[in-house]
């Protein structure tokens, strides 16, 4: 009789029931898959940025030159007669009187010749008497006919000549004593001297221009500033005059500050006027050259430092915006604005100088353009990105900076 074995049915229904379970929980992963890839990705929001339009106002223009500063006097000291350097009567650098002892040079000869020359007129003196003597005696003896009119005429001409020679010792005695006096150099203007060129013991040369140089003067209060402006500006400047807009610098002494290299702001700047403009234009540089002119009662500003000048251009209508929305691009200075489908578009400005704690636009930039006042840091926010725009207000901030 043959064995019928039970013990694989529980299995095989073990195993149905096991696969009913898994297929709907596989074709439920499948159909959520495949919804899944329906939909795309969806990406990260625009960046928020707040926009403003810029301010638009009047505001003073003021243009800006390098320059150099330099003395009013610059004396170079040569002495005017020879000889050799007996004393020096200043220190290097220091402050000068007009009048103050610079140099002796060697006195001894021309005190010689100071001599020599007062004996010379004592002689010509001595000799126009006895002329003059001559005369005398001449027209008592022209009366009672013992000489001629002649003899009388020359004895005066004798005497003329004797006149004529005293009036030359004099003019040399005067000379002498000049050349004299010119052996102790003194200072011709106030101001400070520089170091000195040639020392004791040494011989120098005298002469109006061959003469030896001994060292030099520079007067510090007041003091100019010279710089060169463009042809452009030149005739901005003689445009605005004929509109009477902007009276001439060559006319009117218009102001102007001057900022030292270490100076940041113009809130420290030196005040002066202008007082002169050149009568004509450099044919190489196509400038002109222009000059200031400032107090300098504490003789802090120094001859030959540069310095950066402002001179009152007139008014104009500009555009403001805040300074840290100004971005660069190698040689040029940008703003980013928002275009009207909220894209970033940047846009090439002209700088001009703060008004109240605000940049002037001179060029480049609209009064409806929507300027991106803050949100400028943000990486995503480039040109040609999606933002999204959140109205703003430019304002002045409470404390200008000039």
């Amino acid at each position: 009789m043959r064995k019928i074995s039970t013990g694989g049915a529980p299995r095989a229904l073990a195993a149905a029931l096991i696969l009913a379970l898994i297929l709907p929980l596989a074709v439920l992963g499948g159909a959520s898959s495949a919804r899944a890839e329906d939909k795309p990705p969806q990406g990260p929001p625009p960046p928020q940025v707040t926009v403003a339009t810029p301010l638009a106002r009047t505001v003073p223009r003021w243009d800006e030159y390098t320059g150099r500063f330099e003395p009013i006097q610059n004396v170079e000291i040569r002495p005017r007669v020879s000889g050799a350097v007996e004393a020096i009567g200043f220190t290097d650098g220091q402050l000068v009187a007009a009048g103050d002892l610079l140099y002796v040079i060697d006195q001894r000869p021309y005190r010689i010749a100071v001599d020599s020359a007062r004996a010379e007129v004592a002689k010509a003196k001595a000799q126009v008497e006895v002329a003059a003597n001559d005369v005398t005696r001449a027209q008592q003896l022209v009366e009672s006919r013992a000489i001629t009119s002649r003899d009388v005429d020359q004895r005066k001409s004798s005497l003329d000549i004797a006149k004529a020679q005293q009036l030359a010792a004099e003019a040399a005695l005067r000379n002498a004593e000049l050349n004299l006096d010119w052996t102790e150099v003194r200072a011709p203007i106030a101001g400070r001297v520089s170091d000195h060129r040639v020392d004791v013991g040494n011989l120098v040369q005298g002469g109006q221009t061959t003469g030896s140089l001994l060292t030099t003067i520079v007067t510090l209060d007041p003091i100019h500033f010279v710089f060169d402006a463009s042809e452009a500006d030149y005739i901005r400047y003689a445009r605005l005059a004929d509109a009477k807009v902007r009276p001439s610098s060559r006319e009117f002494k218009n102001p102007v500050m001057v900022r030292l290299a270490d100076e940041t702001d113009w809130s420290r700047s030196h005040k002066g006027v202008m007082d002169f403009v050149d009568n004509a234009l450099n044919a190489r540089s196509g400038t002109i050259r222009g000059r200031a002119v400032l107090d300098n009662k504490d003789l802090f500003l120094l001859p030959g430092s540069f310095g950066r000048l402002r001179l009152f251009g007139g008014d104009i209508d500009a555009l403001l915006v805040p300074d840290d929305v100004i971005v660069s691009d190698q040689a040029s200075k940008m703003i980013l604005t928002v275009a009207p489908d909220d894209t970033v578009v940047p846009k090439r400005v002209t700088l001009g100088p703060m008004h109240e704690g605000l940049r002037v636009i001179l060029g480049g930039l609209g009064p409806h353009d929507r300027v991106i006042i803050a949100g400028v840091a943000n990486p995503f926010v480039r040109p040609g990105a999606k933002v999204d725009p959140k109205p703003g207000e430019i304002v002045f901030p409470a404390a200008p900076s000039n």
